[in-house]
């Protein structure tokens, strides 16, 4: 970075500082944004765990820098509180592959099941749910239903495959996937075990099965970030979107952090998986919707009205 761009991005973060206090603002990142998003947040984490920080915390204004579901589950959670999100382009491959239409639908041809969802859905999706569940809860949650319970599990397939293999469930498994975590390359991985051998591999659990089979450690990204601080181990493997390598680095500054790159298409391949969504979040962003509040999330009460009836019983299962 030149000088005179240190010096923008210097002055960019003096600017939103200032209108934070201005506002009494509080900002929210999640894991997978740019560092220096990263850098000016007062809270980093997984989408529900910062939905549920945002209801504890004082504040006016709440800007989540992340992607447009997450910024829909922190309006439900905090409904009297103003939500802001820097870009309400910033979707998600895997709420957008789950349609509120489609899943009624599908419903209706399953009335004898009841639906769990991913918390990577939009809000219309979760009115439609029985209990919201994330990658670090699923499990939980799953063995407490009844045994018999007929069940559709939404909308990650890799998430929803896994769950299955690890509590013996059956369940009926909606088709998608989160583009990031569905295209590391197994190859690539192979080649990284045969050149590191001995080093653990860390994977999400929306990977496929196949980069799940050759995983050491399997879970969501704080689980994923508290194993590498807790573990003696120097090295590891990672395979999560990269965004998260910056707060591991930060919080282990002695360890190395090797990612797996994704499957290389089209001729053209890069050496780490990110996320184009969480990357639309910049720093200009966040000073231009703090300055003129807005965009502005809203979310429908009817609609926040079942959905939040889902995340709380997720809650009371947690």
């Amino acid at each position: 970075m030149s000088s005179a761009e240190q010096e923008k991005v210097s002055d960019l973060k003096d600017k939103i500082s200032k209108l934070k206090q201005e506002k009494n603002a509080v900002i929210f990142a999640h894991y997978y944004t740019r560092p220096e998003i990263q850098e000016i947040a007062d809270f980093i984490g997984d989408s529900l765990a910062l939905a549920q920080q945002a209801t504890r915390v004082q504040a006016d204004i709440l800007v989540m820098c992340g992607v447009h579901f997450m910024g829909e589950t922190m309006k439900i959670l905090c409904p009297d509180k103003k939500v802001l999100v820097p870009d309400m382009n910033a979707g998600c491959s895997l709420a957008d592959s789950c349609k509120a239409e489609d899943l009624a639908a599908f419903k209706a041809q399953h009335p004898d099941h009841m639906v769990v969802s991913y918390v990577n859905t939009t809000a219309d999706v979760k009115a439609l749910t029985d209990v919201v569940v994330t990658s670090s809860n699923a499990k939980k949650i799953i063995d407490q239903l009844p045994k018999d319970a007929k069940i559709i599990f939404g909308p990650d397939h890799n998430l929803g495959s896994y769950i299955n293999s690890v509590t013996g469930r059956d369940m009926l498994l909606w088709n998608g996937a989160c583009h990031v975590h569905s295209r590391f390359s197994l190859e690539a991985l192979l080649q990284l075990k045969k050149e590191n051998p001995g080093v653990e591999v860390l994977a999400h659990p929306e990977c496929k099965a196949p980069i799940l089979a050759q995983s050491d450690v399997i879970g969501s990204t704080q689980a994923l970030l508290q194993h590498t601080i807790r573990s003696s181990a120097k090295r590891f493997i990672i395979a999560t979107e990269s965004g998260i390598l910056f707060e591991m680095q930060r919080a282990c500054p002695d360890k190395e952090f090797i990612p797996v790159p994704p499957e290389v298409t089209e001729g053209v391949g890069c050496s780490c998986n990110e996320c184009e969504y969480m990357r639309m979040n910049t720093l200009d962003k966040v000073y231009a919707c703090l300055l003129h509040e807005s965009p502005e999330m809203h979310v429908d009460p009817a609609v926040a009205a079942r959905a939040v009836s889902s995340i709380q019983r997720m809650l009371s299962m947690s």
